[in-house]
């Protein structure tokens, strides 16, 4: 499943040069993977978290490659998709459009996390439901 949105720099988002601070595009990727979560599962993370009795899926592994510069007032294209799902984590990648031309490219594996009723307050990796699977457009694997 590719998820597509459009999104305007805000003036906010931008460095004393102008040009968007890198920290912000994690943020608006972090966005466009709930925004993803929402459309695939036809519900928002509050919902979901309480069907499958999940806390979340927190971020493991994060980076990004940065092509050419967004500004204020620029209206870019995010593209997000899960590209891999294994047992509790997934991958997922991102890219941002400017004027058609790719300016930045990011990547996340995160992870299917509920509750640890072994360790009050703790939490621990889950699988990933075989619909919530098929929802992001892969085949669940054998388990």
């Amino acid at each position: 499943m590719l998820f597509s949105r459009d999104l305007e720099i805000a003036f906010g988002d931008c460095d004393p040069a102008g040009i968007v601070f890198y920290p912000n595009y994690f943020r608006f990727f972090d966005t466009s993977t709930a925004m993803l979560f929402a459309e695939a599962l036809g519900m928002k993370q509050a919902e979901w978290a309480v069907r499958y009795d999940v806390v979340g899926i927190p971020m493991v592994d994060t980076g990004s490659s940065f092509k050419c510069p967004s500004r204020f007032g620029d209206v870019v294209v995010i593209k997000t998709e899960v590209i891999a799902c294994r047992r509790s984590s997934f991958d997922v990648r991102h890219q941002l459009f400017n004027e058609g031309q790719l300016a930045v490219e990011g990547r996340e594996t995160r992870v299917w996390v509920g509750r640890d009723p072994q360790n009050p307050g703790g939490i621990r990796a889950k699988a990933l439901p075989a619909e919530v699977v098929r929802a992001l457009g892969h085949e669940p694997a054998e388990r």
